[in-house]
Order: structure tokens, then C-alpha cells, then sequence
């Protein structure tokens, strides 16, 4: 069943008769011309007409219709969630940015897919468990806590370090919580370096992500999987499965047998990890926690990492087609007077997350960053985002909420109620504009579920835009209120139904991206 894209065409259009035909042995109009009369007389339906090959295009009766915007207000909040993934057990990570400076505007795009893919899966049905893979283990926290020494030390930075101005400003606060640091010998400085620098930024990620409004559920130290001992479990777990080899003084993961390009070292020559080897066991760990699909999302960097990971999955014995499923996000570009914005105050030649905010605003970016498929690089225009115009995607869609609220606000200053459901009348709601808007909030729920199914968040920006633009045309060619000296009538009361359905799918819809619904602009 699905929307025709033209009125003329019905309610909805149904392709049942040509799959049908083969198992009938009978052409798929035949079939169709079977089904037509049998749907025709089906409450609600106003008429089914064969179309082309085997089409049926159904029209429902208004009063069908209609009694929708009663069901969505009664549902509420509700209205838009389905059970389409029936409890599924769900470990999605997102960001786990290396905890050696500022969220990246790379990482603020997987903050807002992450966050607002959370909250459709959970829509759809899934028990979702949000995770930060917190990276403080290897050789690029020695990196950074090298680089705040020299800052410290007014030591020109390594020549593998970090630089920016944030690194002066965490060294600082090392300082403020260590004032005896410089004094210590070289190795133990370096280890209080380490130690609280790698907090202070890790708090500091925390706080930035908090604001944008992206939360998670779990934060998970690497250095844990170390402490205990998880990475030599996972390896002697995959040499029982006959999968690990010796060469070279190295210990090897034979992942070509699962379609790898090449196999994958666990453990140096000079016995120190591979980083493969920390993902073996998280995944492990994952698992072990009783989540049935890991969800990892990785920038485009990464699409490397595919191949192998779903190789160390079959080792494991789990289906990777099951178990395991990789994200891979583009590049993401600030514009601003259509040249490339490339420099941050902070972090040098890397642009972050808080830079974004402060450009354009939380609900823009969240918005913008949400309604572009994760496969495409996108460029985002500051210049267009701070614009209060309908050319500005997402205030075209936060103006679209504010319209219903007026309408919901003049009614109860004059005394105006829509009345109880009981007394709701759905027949009368037969313009043209009324069925178009009718039918955009009937399409919702099937939005949010295929907008989780596919891991596609940006489905549910585009049908905010369409149902903005449902709304906005309804409201133009439709009065809602009576003109001053008449009084309410039965279709006053319908359309304040009408009114208040679409200032509840709206706004659920605004929420589960994370953007804020105003009833004044």
C-alpha cells in the first residue's frame, strides 16, 4: 500500500493483484478487476478503480478519513511509534571521538544521525543501549599528554603532538589541579598529564554533547578491556575456534577466510596489542552483554575497517549479516558566503562541534545534520541556516508548529472548544487541502519505521517538510476560526481537531530529531 502522488489517483494504491497473478493464473487486471468490487465494499471505502495493469486505487469515504485527526490527538506522544522491531536488543555506538581534543564538525554529524537514529529505533520497537567507546589506551593519548607537557612547560609542541589553543587551556587546568606536576621527573609528569588531562577532556566532550542534545547511555573506557584482562580472552576464545596462527614472532587472526583482503595481527612481534585486538574484545564484550546487533557508526575514514570487523565476527561464530552492522558517514563542510569556513578559535585547522553550534545554533545544525543522507558529504551554509525564511529548512518546519499553536491559542482566548471525541464529526472534513493534510499525518508511523529499518533519520526531516507544506497550504485555504459575530459550528470543532493532529505530529516528529518545537517565532 502506498500514497499516490496524485489525488486523482485516490487515498492509497495497492500492486496486491500483480503479485497475485502468477499463484491466480490469471492476468494481473483480471485480478484486479476480482479485488475492486470486494474492496469497494469494505467499511470506509468509498470506491476501489482498477488502474493500468492491475493497480487498485482506493478512495475512502471522509468520514474514513477524518476520524484520523481524532485517533492522533487520543495517541498523542504515542502517535508514530509502532512495534516494527519488536524489542530487538540494540548496542549503537556513535562519536567515540579519541578523547585528545574538541568533538570535530565530522563527529557533531554522527552526534545528531546517532542520537536521532536512537530515537527512531526505539519508535520502531528496538531496545536501544547508546554508547561512547572512551579510546584512552595507545599511543595517541601518550601524544597527548606529551603535548600538554610542553604547553605546560612553554616547550614547543612534538612534532607527532597536538597543538591548538585548547591544549594551552587544558594544560592550565592541569596546573590548577596539580600544581606541583613540573616538579615531578619527566615519566611521572607525563603520567599525571595523562591521567587528568585525559579527564578534563573527556568532561569537556561530555559537556559539549550534553548541550547539543545528544546523550548516551553508556560510556566505556578501552582501558577497562586492558585492566581485566578482555583483550587475552577474546584472543584465546578465537584460537579455540582455530582462526589464530603464529608468523614472524606475531600472532595473526586469519580473516581472509571470511572474505578479509588480508589477515590481521592480534599481538606484535613485540608483544604490545593491535588496536584490532581491543575491537575483538569489545565486540566480545558487547555480546556478552546480551545485545543481539552492534551498531557501529564509523566516518568515512574508516570504511576500511568493514571487511575486517565482519571478519572477526564469523570468527567469533556469529552471522555478520546478523550480529554486526557498520555505518560509514561522509565529510561535512561549514560554508559561509559560499567559501569553506576551515579555521577553529580552539583547535586550529579542525573544525568542532562547538564551533557549529556557535555558527548556526543547536537546532539548525541538529536539523540541517539530520535531513542529508549519512552516504553524501554535505556542505553546511551558515548564511542559510541563521535565515529566518521558508528557504531555511528548518524554520520552515518549526514556523509550520507555531501556526496550529495561534490557531489552538485564539480559540481558547474566544471560549472555543473542539469538543469531546463522542462529538466529533470527521465527515465534515472534505477539502481538498483537508484530505491532502489528512493524508500526509496518516503517513507518520510508516515514516518513523522505515526511517529506523533503513537507518535513513533523514526521512523523517523530508516528511516534516511535506507535511509543513500540507499544513501551511490547508491553513491558507481553509478557516478554522469564525469571523468576528459568527459563531463555532460542527466544522469549526473538526478543524480544531484537524488543527490540534498537526501540531502533534509535528511536533513528535521535530522531537525525535532533537529539535526543539516553539509555539511563538
Amino acid at each position: 500500500m502506498e500514497r499516490p502522488r496524485h489525488r486523482s489517483h485516490g487515498d492509497y494504491s495497492t500492486n496486491v493483484a500483480l503479485q497475485l497473478a502468477k499463484s491466480a493464473g490469471l492476468p494481473a487486471r483480471a485480478v484486479a478487476e476480482v479485488l475492486a468490487p470486494l474492496v469497494s465494499a469494505a467499511a470506509g471505502v468509498a470506491k476501489a478503480e482498477v488502474a493500468g495493469p492491475g493497480f487498485l486505487n482506493i478512495t475512502l469515504e471522509s468520514a474514513a478519513i477524518g476520524t484520523l485527526a481524532r485517533d492522533i490527538v487520543l495517541a498523542g506522544d504515542a502517535y508514530g511509534r509502532t512495534d516494527r522491531l519488536g524489542g530487538l536488543r540494540l548496542n549503537l555506538e556513535f562519536v567515540s571521538a579519541n578523547p585528545t581534543g574538541p568533538v570535530h564538525i565530522g563527529g557533531a554529524r554522527w552526534a545528531v544521525v546517532g542520537d536521532v537514529l536512537a530515537r527512531l529505533l526505539e519508535a520502531a520497537g528496538a531496545n536501544v543501549s547508546r554508547e561512547y567507546y572512551f579510546n584512552d589506551a595507545g599511543v595517541q593519548i601518550d601524544r597527548f599528554a606529551r603535548s600538554l607537557l610542553a604547553a605546560a612547560q612553554g616547550s614547543a609542541v612534538p612534532e607527532d603532538g597536538y597543538s591548538g589553543a585548547y591544549i594551552e587551556e587544558i594544560a592550565a587546568a592541569v596546573l590548577r589541579r596539580q600544581p606541583a606536576a613540573l616538579g615531578l621527573p619527566e615519566s611521572e609528569a607525563l603520567a599525571v598529564f595523562r591521567t587528568e588531562g585525559t579527564a578534563l577532556m573527556f568532561d569537556e566532550i561530555k559537556t559539549s554533547l550534553a548541550a547539543f542534545g545528544t546523550r548516551f547511555d553508556v560510556y566505556f573506557n578501552e582501558k577497562d578491556l586492558h585492566d581485566r584482562g578482555d583483550l587475552d580472552a577474546a584472543v584465546a576464545r578465537l584460537r579455540e575456534g582455530g582462526h589464530v596462527f603464529e608468523d614472524e614472532g606475531a600472532v595473526w587472526l586469519r580473516t581472509t577466510d571470511f572474505g578479509d583482503d588480508k589477515d590481521r595481527v592480534l599481538v606484535k612481534s613485540d608483544r604490545s596489542w593491535t588496536y584490532f585486538t581491543a575491537d575483538c574484545a569489545y565486540y566480545l564484550n558487547k555480546r556478552s552483554r546480551g545485545f543481539e546487533r552492534v551498531v557501529i557508526m564509523l566516518g568515512a575514514d574508516h570504511a576500511g575497517y568493514v571487511g575486517r570487523m565482519r571478519a572477526m565476527v564469523a570468527c567469533f561464530g556469529d552471522d555478520p549479516d546478523t550480529h554486526l552492522e557498520i555505518l560509514i558517514g561522509q565529510l561535512v563542510n561549514l560554508v559561509k558566503d559560499g567559501e569553506p569556513v576551515r579555521m577553529s578559535k580552539r583547535a586550529g585547522t579542525v573544525l568542532t562541534l562547538d564551533d557549529l553550534v556557535e555558527a548556526v545554533g543547536v537546532n539548525a545544525a541538529r536539523y540541517a545534520l539530520a535531513r542529508a543522507s549519512v552516504d553524501a558529504m554535505i556542505d553546511l551554509d551558515i548564511d542559510l541556516l541563521t535565515r529566518q525564511s521558508n528557504d531555511n529548512p528548518v524554520y520552515y518546519v518549526q514556523y509550520a508548529h507555531t501556526r496550529p499553536c495561534a490557531v489552538q491559542r485564539r480559540a481558547e482566548e474566544a471560549g472555543i472548544e473542539k469538543g469531546a471525541p463522542q462529538d466529533f464529526d470527521p465527515s465534515l472534513l472534505t477539502h481538498e487541502r483537508e484530505a491532502d493534510l489528512l493524508g500526509m499525518l496518516a503517513g507518520f508511523p510508516q515514516v518513523v519505521a522505515t526511517a529506523a529499518t533503513l537507518r535513513e533519520p533523514h526521512r523523517v526531516a523530508h516528511y516534516l517538510e511535506q507535511l509543513a507544506g500540507a499544513y501551511h497550504r490547508f491553513y491558507d485555504a481553509c478557516r478554522v476560526l469564525p469571523r468576528a459575530g459568527e459563531d463555532p459550528d460542527d466544522l469549526t470543532r473538526a478543524r480544531l481537531w484537524l488543527t490540534h493532529a498537526s501540531r502533534l505530529v509535528l511536533r513528535n516528529g521535530l522531537q525525535m530529531l532533537g529539535v526543539s518545537a516553539p509555539e511563538r517565532m
